[in-house]
This record gives structure tokens, C-alpha cells and sequence, in this order.
């Protein structure tokens, strides 16, 4: 998901705010009505005297205060995972807005990672095996980490070997490190369409980017009793929820409608970059 930028609300204007998303190539907005938050920092502001951390404890209260967060366990894991590790330098790290991190990539707003760890939550229990595809800077797979911890995995699929390579000094540099560094926690270069067979099946699968219709790999390497969080459609998406059945069986049903840069091939998403 992709937006222009915002404006920041004063404490006297706490309305919900529309805000502007990029469409699925990445230049024109569509709107969508949804709390702002978080004025921005910059990476610089981050790096200086902790404050970093307290701006993303706030922008955490703030999606708090919107309502966007009702888990205890996804602001404990928000707020330990810094955002501002995982966004370029001189972007603000705590706007409520996608962020472009090249190669025609985006990194979620913060209200949709809130969004994404709620509705996998319990899926996310310590020990069990999460998906990631389309991994970008890490962010969300740090946070899968910290939730499922050492006894679990989290794993990470990007086609854009860069983007692998940067994620991985992006986590290292975070709380998830050590995670990392024990193996619990890897993020490969793949065509995350395919999934990741070698740690399936997963209790949890999320899809940061909109696909036509789900991959079959994912519904397989789904685990009975797993659920999949996936923005499906092309120029109107919804965020779906896929629950495997213990039967095998499927269930999908709308989350809400959303704007995803589109779920596809290396070579396509790199077309004129």
C-alpha cells in the first residue's frame, strides 16, 4: 500500500483524515477515509538522544487512540520492532503512510502492519511458523519473529536480492537481531509466490503485495487451523482472510478494501525502474 504525503494533525483536530493512496502503479491517488497519526521524524531525530524510541511508542498510542490497535501483544511487538530502522534515510519513520523503498517496492503504513498482526495474532504464538512474502525491509518479519520467538520461524520471501541483503542489516540493527543470529528468524531471495516449502506448513502467511487471485502454493503450505492475510484484486482490492480448516478446507472472507502495489514477477516490478 502506497500514499502521498500527510499533513499532521494538531491535538484540537483529532478527526478522521482521508488519506491519499498511490494506485497500483504507484502514481495516482485514491482515497481512503482513515485516522492520521504520528507526526513525522525524520531518521536523523531518530538517531539522536533515544529519541527515536519514543516516537515509536507514540505513533504505537496513537494507532492505540485511533482504535487501529486493541491487542496488547501487537502494541508490545510494535513497539519493540523501531520503524525507523526499517525505512530509507530521510523518510519520516512515523507517518501513518507507506513509504517508497525502491525498486518500485513500498513498506506498509503503519496502520496496516497494526491491521496484519491483529488479524494473525493468534497464529503467532510462540513456537509456531510464519510466512512473510514480499519481506521488503524486514519490518514485518522481525515483528513475526519477536511474536512466534526463538522456538519458532519466521521467514522471509523477497525476489529483490537488494532488498534482502539491506533487510537483513536493517534486523540486525533491531531487537530481532538476536533472532536472527540464532536462525529462528531468515529472509531468502524467491519468487514468494511459491512460498518457502522448506518450513511449511506455516501457522501464519502474510502477502504485502495484491495478487490477481491467491497463489495455490500458499493455500498449500497453509497449515490446518492456519490463517493467511492477502490483498487480492487488481484495480479494486480487498484484504482477505484465509482460514485453512482442520478438514483442509478453505474459508475467505473481506477484511476491508485496500491499495497494494501488485503481487508479481521480479522482472515485471522492476519495468522501468
Amino acid at each position: 500500500m502506497s500514499s502521498d504525503n500527510l499533513a499532521c494533525p494538531s491535538t484540537s483536530d483529532l478527526r478522521t483524515q482521508p488519506v491519499a493512496a498511490l494506485d497500483k502503479e504507484g502514481i495516482g491517488p485514491a482515497m481512503m477515509s482513515i485516522p492520521m497519526i504520528a507526526c513525522s521524524t525524520s531518521l536523523s531525530e531518530h538517531h539522536s538522544g533515544g529519541s527515536g524510541t519514543n516516537k515509536n511508542k507514540q505513533m504505537v498510542e496513537q494507532l492505540q487512540r485511533y482504535g487501529v490497535i486493541s491487542s496488547k501483544k501487537v502494541v508490545e511487538v510494535m513497539e519493540t520492532i523501531d520503524r525507523a530502522l526499517f525505512v530509507p534515510d530521510g523518510t519520516p519513520a512515523y507517518v501513518d503512510s507507506p513509504m517508497a523503498i525502491g525498486y518500485n517496492a513500498t513498506i506498509s503504513a503503519p496502520h496496516m502492519h497494526a491491521t496484519c498482526l491483529q488479524l494473525l495474532e493468534e497464529n503467532l504464538q510462540p513456537g509456531m511458523h510464519a510466512l512473510d512474502v514480499g519481506s521488503g525491509t524486514g519490518y514485518l518479519t522481525a515483528c513475526f519473529a519477536t511474536m512466534v520467538g526463538p522456538q519458532g520461524r519466521a521467514i522471509g520471501v523477497e525476489h529483490i536480492p537488494e532488498l534482502v541483503a539491506s533487510s537483513i542489516k536493517n534486523i540486525e540493527r533491531s531487537a530481532a537481531a538476536s533472532l536472527l543470529k540464532g536462525g529462528s528468524l531468515s529472509v531468502h531471495a524467491g519468487d514468494g509466490r511459491e512460498g518457502w516449502p522448506e518450513h511449511a506448513p506455516y501457522d501464519a502467511i502474510h502477502v504485502g503485495a495484491a495478487a490477481a487471485e491467491i497463489p495455490q502454493p500458499l493455500i498449500d503450505q497453509l497449515k490446518p487451523g492456519g490463517r493467511m492475510v492477502i490483498p487480492v484484486g487488481k484495480i479494486f482490492q480487498d484484504l482477505q482472510v484465509v482460514d485453512k480448516n482442520l478438514d483442509g478446507s478453505v474459508s475467505i472472507r473481506n477484511e476491508t478494501a485496500v491499495r497494494y502495489v501488485p503481487l508479481t514477477s521480479r522482472d515485471a516490478q522492476l519495468k522501468g525502474y
